[in-house]
């Protein structure tokens, strides 16, 4: 558990406040001898960008250095054909069903919509989003966090503190309850398979996902903005129903290689 905290604090100290100041020190001195000024907003459009992937980065080559990413084959095998195609299946219909609740929920603050705006505005902030961002949080909470939990607790304890912990280090108050359902779903996939490579396949197809659709529909918040009436609650039941079939499937398709 205290490695768990440690590895949440430590990317938290890098994104939060290392990478922010690093790169906000070239930037000012970019901006000030451009333009004369220090325009709060322009500064921080230009910062938002390069922070969230130095930050990522910076994380990587921690986890890296200090050992955590773990070297064993069975890591970075891809399982099987069929299984990543249950596991896309699972992560579509987990998001749907994730996104309609959050539609009953739609009181809760989103308080970071002006900076995933901003980093949707180019293609660095969509790869920090949609790539780089899933590979990284996938070494950390899955790879790392999830892998020490579950050598020091049953499984179910160790899958929910993961998911716990991934959906309060997103800050976010409308991120918290959707990150933490995904949460348990990558953190059973990666129990069950001890690999990181479906954990990462779901994370970013979930991600290019939500960035596509925020930058093709901009307006809409949940998926009842863009579906309503009888094909909304149509669409919504056989979610439900696939995902419950796709994930006794998957159960099936493989073992937990800690019994």
């Amino acid at each position: 558990m205290k490695t768990a905290i440690k590895l949440v604090l430590i990317y938290l100290l890098i994104a939060q406040i290392i990478a922010p100041i690093l790169m906000m020190i070239p930037c000012t001195i970019y901006l000030w001898a451009t333009t004369g000024n220090l325009d709060r907003v322009v500064l921080t459009q230009m910062v938002l960008i390069p922070a969230q992937l130095a930050g990522q980065i910076m994380m990587g080559v921690y986890l890296w250095k200090a050992g955590y990413i773990s070297k064993q084959r069975e890591t970075w095998l891809p399982v099987s054909g069929p299984y990543l195609v249950c596991s896309a299946i699972a992560i579509l219909t987990c998001g749907f069903v994730v996104s309609s609740l959050m539609s009953l929920l739609d009181w809760i603050p989103n308080i970071m919509k002006q900076s995933f705006d901003i980093l949707q505005s180019g293609w660095g902030g969509i790869l920090a989003i949609a790539v780089v961002g899933p590979v990284l949080e996938e070494l950390l909470f899955r790879g790392a966090i999830t892998r020490a939990l579950l050598q020091q607790y049953n499984p179910t304890r160790a899958i929910l503190i993961s998911a716990l912990l991934f959906g309060v280090f997103h800050i976010n108050p409308a991120q918290i309850l959707p990150a933490f359902l995904i949460g348990i779903l990558l953190a059973w996939t990666y129990y069950r398979t001890d690999s990181l490579i479906p954990c990462t396949f779901m994370h970013i197809l979930n991600n290019s996902l939500a960035v596509y659709l925020s930058i093709r529909y901009p307006e809409a918040e949940n998926m009842d903005d863009l579906m309503s009436g009888t094909p909304y609650l149509i669409t919504l039941f056989g979610s439900i129903l696939l995902f419950i079939g796709v994930i006794q499937m998957m159960h099936r398709l493989t073992s937990p290689k800690r019994a």
